[in-house]
């Protein structure tokens, strides 16, 4: 009888090689030198979401000088990039460093389980393109596949679309052969989906017309930074990058606070700005009024006022209300507006998903998401050397990223100090109050709250939307705090 195959190991294993597993690749790299890794892509390519939505005119919400790496500075000219160049920099970015060597693709992990015997995870993929069933081992699993399902995007279930003679579309499964010239669309969403994609449908496309039960709210900005192009005129890349990336978070986090402290001022201002880009007549409300304060849901982001530009030139315009029911030939509202289209495209949100999907077990107990703590914005309470990757709601995703794989290299390197191969985050419940993971009130995050986990009252379980505050705690916060580090009780001390 053949010997059972003893599985694979690494120090840590990294799940997902976006934007999120680069960064943790490099930090490993540089930070934690003596320990090894591999990186497992569940898709064929590296760039997560960057590689995976393809629909037209997709392009960062966030600048990049701060959706850009600390470490390898953006160099392109634009400020609010298109996802091609994105795309190409996480590559460039990957190849750079000798992270792409470390990526195995077509590797999806569907199952985890921790021993605390032996301090490992054993990690059940599914290899290959024949899915083959394999099995990996690890003292630290760390992912970084982000907080929404690629299996498909929300869907909601219209009435009528049986009788729908047009064709449907989601964003996120947007077909590569899909040719909308001369098309009248209906885009339905308001988010920043969908005012990235009315303008560029509109350039070739006979009309567009943005149907958004309820508007969100927008702010346009330059395309190009003109501070970014000073300063690197005039510095070198990474000095320049970095005071553009200390000018945008602070310009941002100052934005985000005066908008929870003063709505109502932060209103006028956001509508007044939109006034002024609007089409002669076209008046703000309904289309522009949101019935929730700024920052209850993400701002929307229109580079160069894009949206305003094909508004004025008659070749997009916006109906809000709700549906009734599909038509044979478009939509047909509640108020009875009818919507004549050959092409839907739903542009109604992502399905959220906690850790990645992963099916995690410790000691033989399925792990209940909801029923955990997060623990500084990565770990999970009750969880041993587990960490996950989640990004700011108010600002770029790549700042906390960064964050978390430092305060993951911190404490791999604290273990390997001390000697000790189990850390675990440990809470009472009695001493917090329950909320929700993220501090949004957008229906992609209300229909998933009860399968992510909790956030806490206060720190250290409460996940932070601040930057600085965060970036002091990684630095200079206590490893030990609220944390059980512990060894199997046949290693010696």
């Amino acid at each position: 009888m053949a010997e059972p195959t003893v599985p694979e190991h690494v120090d840590v294993l990294v799940v997902g090689a976006g934007i999120s597993g680069i960064d943790a690749a490099y930090h490993l790299q540089t930070e934690c030198p003596g320990h090894t890794y591999a990186i497992l892509e569940g898709r064929h390519a590296l760039g997560g979401t960057w590689d995976l939505f393809r629909y037209p005119g997709i392009r960062s919400d966030s600048d990049m000088y701060t959706l850009g790496f600390p470490f390898h500075p953006w160099t392109g000219e634009k400020s609010i990039a298109d996802g091609a160049s994105i795309l190409a920099y996480l590559h460039e970015t990957a190849e750079a460093y000798g992270i792409d060597c470390k990526i195995r693709y077509d590797h999806q992990v569907v199952r985890a389980e921790w021993s605390t015997a032996t301090s490992t995870w054993t990690v059940d993929v599914l290899a290959g393109p024949d899915a083959t069933p394999t099995t990996l081992t690890c003292g630290f699993l760390y992912a970084c596949s982000g907080y929404y399902s690629y299996e498909g995007g929300y869907q909601p279930a219209f009435p009528g679309t049986e009788q729908y003679e047009g064709e449907i579309v989601h964003p996120q499964a947007w077909p590569e052969d899909l040719d909308v010239t001369g098309r009248r669309i209906v885009v339905i969403g308001s988010g920043a989906t969908a005012v990235t994609l009315v303008p560029t449908l509109a350039a070739t496309a006979e009309h567009v017309t943005m149907l958004q039960r309820s508007p969100s709210y927008i702010a346009s900005l330059p395309a190009r930074d003109p501070f970014a192009d000073l300063v690197r005129k005039h510095l070198p890349a990474r000095v320049a990058h970095g005071l553009v990336k200390w000018k945008n978070v602070l310009l941002t986090s100052a934005f985000y606070q005066l908008s929870r402290r003063r709505p109502k001022l932060v209103r006028k201002v956001l509508h007044t700005r939109i006034a002024a880009l609007l089409p002669e007549g076209f008046a703000l409300d309904p289309h522009f009024t949101p019935s929730y304060d700024p920052w209850d849901q993400r701002l929307c982001l229109v580079p160069d006022g894009d949206l305003f530009r094909a508004l004025e030139a008659g070749t997009a315009s916006i109906e809000t209300g709700l549906i009734e029911t599909f038509t044979d030939d478009g939509i047909r509202l509640t108020d009875g507006t009818e919507l004549v289209a050959d092409l839907v495209v739903s542009a109604t949100g992502l399905n959220l998903v906690g850790a990645g999907g992963i099916d995690l077990v410790v000691d033989d107990e399925p792990v209940e998401l909801a029923q955990t703590y997060t623990y500084k914005g990565h770990m999970l309470s009750g969880v041993p050397n587990f960490a996950m990757c989640l990004g700011y709601t108010n600002a770029s995703w790549t700042l906390r990223a960064d964050l978390t794989s430092r305060a993951v290299c911190r404490l791999l390197n604290h273990l390997r100090a001390t000697g000790d191969t189990k850390a675990v985050p440990t809470v009472d419940p009695d001493t917090i109050e329950p909320r929700p993971l993220l501090d949004l009130d957008s229906g992609y995050v209300r229909r998933a709250a009860d399968r992510l986990p909790k956030q806490g009252s206060k720190a250290p379980w409460n996940l932070r939307q601040n930057y600085v505050l965060d970036l002091l705690s990684t630095r200079f916060g206590a490893v030990e705090e609220s944390m059980d580090l512990s060894r199997p009780a046949s290693s010696p001390r």
